[in-house]
């Protein structure tokens, strides 16, 4: 190969990925904090090694994707318009007041009405996870309302069925970013989003592309990356990952047999960007310090994921269900129970002390 791992990076990258995933499962499973042995997990919020487990994500493909009688064009219509705040809490505010959004029904002028309420009561309404393009690409001052003309641009444009025509996962990505506001970053959390559901069905390896963090991350795990594009890095660590584990000595805990796919070795590599900022602080970049303080909350409920990965069935007999009703997605079809994971060994993570900035 001709790039240079930074080794004490792309090691604790492959710690970080295992001690998350450990997290994930001590939590699942009811464990009382503390989580971790590591004092940077205890201290600071990381998002999970895998995409699909996060907070946001699982309301995403529970509450927004999965819900009974959804046509193609109302869960195009959901899935981006939730995306695009990505805000649990706005979500059910617009559902609250207008009834289940769906494309036959939406009215984007009222949905306007209701998000000024909330902005003029001092409420956010966008995630502050990431930050989406401020343009007034519609011709709107605001941005919440250009997102919501951008959302029925898509709409009058029929893309739910251009979407479904799309044969490849990377098409998604390109008939995403053909819309103004909707950057790299954005066309592939979008794209990844809308293969959850039932409109699309394509592996999550066929096209990554990293976002800033994970291009942080790549340039802190790797002195050199040579010839090699970004995206090819990414599929390199995917297809590494059991070699790397078994070199560390690391009982990674898969998702119930679903190894780590593209979009989830990008997002670990965000994670590791993060990290980093403690763990190895004298590799600068232009984010210095982690946002987000960890608070524990209480234990995880019984996840849910999109029913072709046929997880859902096992992870109900193993784990149980502690979802109320009204939050109980639709599932569409029967779905394969994989192998039964061995039990979490539940070991410290063993990465770099914080050391003082230089």
């Amino acid at each position: 190969m001709d790039f240079t791992p930074r080794h004490d990076v792309f090691d604790a990258y492959w710690r970080f990925a295992a001690e998350r995933q450990a997290i994930f499962f001590r939590r699942l499973r009811g464990d009382s904090p503390p989580w971790s042995g590591d004092p940077i997990f205890q201290s600071f919020k990381f998002c999970n090694a895998y995409r699909a487990s996060d907070r946001v994500s699982q309301f995403l493909i529970r509450n927004v994707i999965y819900q009974p009688d959804l046509t193609a064009d109302d869960t195009f219509l959901r899935t981006i318009l939730f995306r695009l705040f990505s805000k649990i809490d706005t979500w059910q505010t617009l559902e609250a007041d207008h009834g289940r959004i769906c494309a036959q029904s939406v009215d984007f002028d009222r949905l306007d009405k209701t998000l000024l309420s909330l902005l003029a009561h001092g409420q956010a309404i966008y995630t502050n996870a990431f930050i989406l393009s401020a343009g007034e690409a519609f011709g709107y001052q605001r941005k919440h309302q250009n997102h919501l003309a951008l959302v029925n641009s898509m709409m009058q444009e029929r893309m739910p069925l251009r979407i479904a025509r799309a044969r490849s996962l990377d098409k998604i990505y390109h008939l995403l970013i053909e819309y103004p506001m909707i950057g790299p970053f954005l066309a592939y959390q979008l794209a990844i989003d809308l293969n959850y559901s039932e409109l699309i069905d394509f592996d999550e390896n066929e096209f990554t592309t990293p976002g800033p963090g994970a291009e942080r991350g790549i340039r802190k795990c790797f002195t050199s990356t040579g010839s090699w594009s970004l995206p090819r890095i990414i599929q390199w660590m995917v297809d590494r990952q059991e070699d790397e584990f078994a070199r560390l000595g690391l009982a990674f805990e898969s998702l119930w047999g679903r190894h780590l796919h593209a979009i989830d070795c990008q997002g670990l590599f965000c994670e590791i960007d993060k990290y980093s900022r403690v763990a190895f602080p004298e590799l600068r970049s232009n984010r210095v310090r982690i946002k987000t303080r960890f608070v524990p909350r209480s234990e995880l409920c019984s996840p849910f994921y999109p029913p072709k990965w046929g997880l859902n069935d096992v992870i109900s007999a193993t784990v149980g269900d502690c979802s109320s009703k009204a939050d109980k997605p639709h599932r569409p079809s029967p779905v394969s129970q994989p192998q039964v994971p061995a039990p979490i060994r539940s070991t410290p993570l063993s990465l770099p002390r914080e050391r003082g900035r230089g």
